[in-house]
């Protein structure tokens, strides 16, 4: 096997020991259409979220776009397949084959500059309470979406990325922030309880210290409702469930007060 075929390999079975592979895979799903990586394989955009950029391209097209790779930045590397034509005996004609796999250096948009590109014109407004995430340590940017997701916290880069303006999205990823240092700790992927906390205590802070004026309440009720149904609860009894910790999510973030669990 080539060697860098299997170094490759080898970190993705290393991401899968520390758990890191479920939420990489999620969000992976989602590129928007019109950046190269919406024909990679599942596997390459997984790749991709791992080497920590939401777009990711080869030297040459990053050129064709009019943006330059930074001096001195280095590539993540892709797996890409090799195809040859070769003759099918029993049509007399030729078909393409798979020969084998090499690796593709790519890098990230963070590493590159020049023109802009049109996912960059997303920005992000005066988000209120951005103060509490920078006081934790949390990065908040804008990242390219496709309308069917809005935004992520990633607790292992300590970021909150954003594909919208929209405050209540900020909320509800600075709220999974809040919980997870409430609890101590999250559990993995879209844990119902956990995405229930977050949607609830975001159109409270909508409803508290939010400026937009465009109401809500109706996303984050389907929203919830959509996580109750997978406990086979009612959306009421899900909230009432996850009252406690929803106020301490809030206290934390509006004064400071964890109330960590003992």
């Amino acid at each position: 096997m080539n060697g860098k075929v299997k170094q490759v390999l080898s970190g993705i079975l290393d991401r899968f020991k520390s758990g890191d592979i479920p939420k990489a895979v999620a969000y992976s799903m989602f590129p928007i259409p019109d950046i190269p990586s919406r024909n990679w394989s599942l596997l390459n955009r997984t790749l991709m979220f791992i080497a920590g950029t939401q777009d990711g391209r080869g030297y040459r097209q990053w050129q064709q776009v009019n943006r330059y790779v930074k001096k001195g930045s280095k590539a993540f590397y892709i797996l890409v397949p090799f195809i040859k034509k070769v003759e099918d005996e029993d049509k007399g004609e030729d078909k393409q084959a798979l020969i084998g796999f090499g690796c593709g250096g790519i890098f990230r948009v963070e590493d590159t500059e020049g023109e802009p590109l049109e996912y960059e014109q997303i920005q992000l407004p005066d988000l209120p309470l951005i103060e509490r995430a920078q006081q934790w340590g949390i990065s908040v940017k804008a990242i390219p979406g496709n309308y069917r997701y809005c935004g992520y916290y990633s607790s292992e880069r300590k970021e909150i990325a954003l594909a919208t303006s929209e405050e209540k999205t900020f909320f509800h990823e600075l709220s999974h922030a809040a919980h997870e240092k409430v609890k101590a700790g999250l559990k993995r992927g879209q844990d119902p309880f956990q995405e229930i906390v977050a949607e609830l205590s975001a159109q409270a802070l909508c409803k508290l210290v939010g400026k937009q004026s465009n109401d809500t309440s109706g996303n984050s009720y389907k929203y919830i409702e959509k996580y109750a149904s997978s406990l086979t609860i009612s959306p009421y009894t899900a909230c009432l469930k996850v009252m406690s910790e929803t106020e301490k999510v809030l206290n934390l973030i509006l004064t400071g007060d964890t109330g960590r669990e003992s």
